[in-house]
């Protein structure tokens, strides 16, 4: 196991608090686990902001956001990217590799204790795992 940390999150137990920037409807906003209190909340990770691969999940997330927020879920995506390149990969459309408009905050964890936190850095490349 290559990732940085041998805790995991589990069910029974409390989420490591986070704080940090994020892009919210195309502006900066601080996101903290204090933010979701009493409210379930999907927090999930993915490599890089202008991969391949990750803009299919993501998108997905962001199309559903309605639904979780019907059964009180809010979800948040997460990566090692500054929240620069957040806001610059939801201004590229998405027939040129963007993200266009996201319904779900886009979470910065530059230094990379978030990822740490919940357990799913490599810390060799320094990214999170999906």
């Amino acid at each position: 196991n290559s990732s940085s940390s041998r805790f995991v999150p589990a069910v029974t137990q409390h989420a490591p608090y986070f704080k940090g920037t994020a892009v919210v409807n195309g502006e900066f906003k601080e996101l903290s686990l204090d933010d979701f209190k009493g409210k379930y909340l999907v927090l999930f990770f993915y490599p890089l902001d202008f991969t391949f691969v990750c803009p299919t999940e993501i998108v997905a997330f962001s199309d559903k956001a309605n639904e979780f927020h019907d059964v009180n879920c809010e979800v948040v995506a997460v990566s090692v990217d500054s929240h620069f390149c957040h806001l610059a990969w939801t201004k590229t459309p998405r027939k040129s590799g963007g993200l266009g408009h996201m319904n779900i905050p886009l979470l910065s964890d530059l230094t990379k204790q978030i990822s740490r936190d919940y357990g799913v850095l490599l810390e060799g490349p320094g990214l999170a795992l999906r």
